[in-house]
């Protein structure tokens, strides 16, 4: 198939979840990146879990875990995967910036690239959603693919975005 060809549509230009089952199984990994922009202040407030509705990046971290095991039922072609690990860690970036960044790893035969979006974008719905009450300007930006492995287009990094 050539690269700008659409795997997901079939001779007719319906879409179709693309076959794997003669791909073989092996290692598959990604690393997505996501940031939150807060108001002044309220980073700080979060980071300590001072806020009413609780510990706001631990309630995150899992909902981003759960939006990884459940990618396949929110993008519609994906395939399900049977997910080894998945990490949600999050990192201050200045006074009031936050970095979201997930891992995910497969032993399947196809990518988790998209697993370890959602789990990124999941993640900072969730921040934005316990936190809204107190700064509703809060931007959610440049939710990228940072790194993946595995499969056979093999090693990709991304650079500085």
């Amino acid at each position: 198939m050539a690269a700008d060809e659409l795997s997901h549509l079939d001779e007719q230009g319906h879409p179709r979840m693309v076959e794997v089952s003669s791909k073989p199984e092996t290692l598959r990994r990604a690393v997505a990146c996501g940031t939150l922009q807060f108001g002044a202040g309220i980073l700080d407030r979060v980071l300590e879990g001072a806020l009413p509705k609780g510990p706001v990046l631990e309630v995150a971290r899992i909902a981003g875990i759960m939006g990884a095991k459940r990618t396949a039922e929110l993008i519609p072609l994906c395939h399900p995967l049977r997910l080894t690990r998945v990490t949600v860690d999050f990192q201050p970036q200045g006074e009031a910036r936050l970095e979201i960044r997930s891992e995910v790893t497969a032993f399947d035969r196809t990518g988790v690239e998209m697993e370890a979006l959602t789990a990124v974008s999941i993640a900072a719905l969730t921040v934005y959603d316990m936190v809204k009450a107190i700064d509703r300007a809060m931007v959610i930006e440049r939710v990228f693919l940072l790194e993946k492995e595995g499969g056979r287009s093999g090693h990709f990094r991304m650079d500085t975005p």
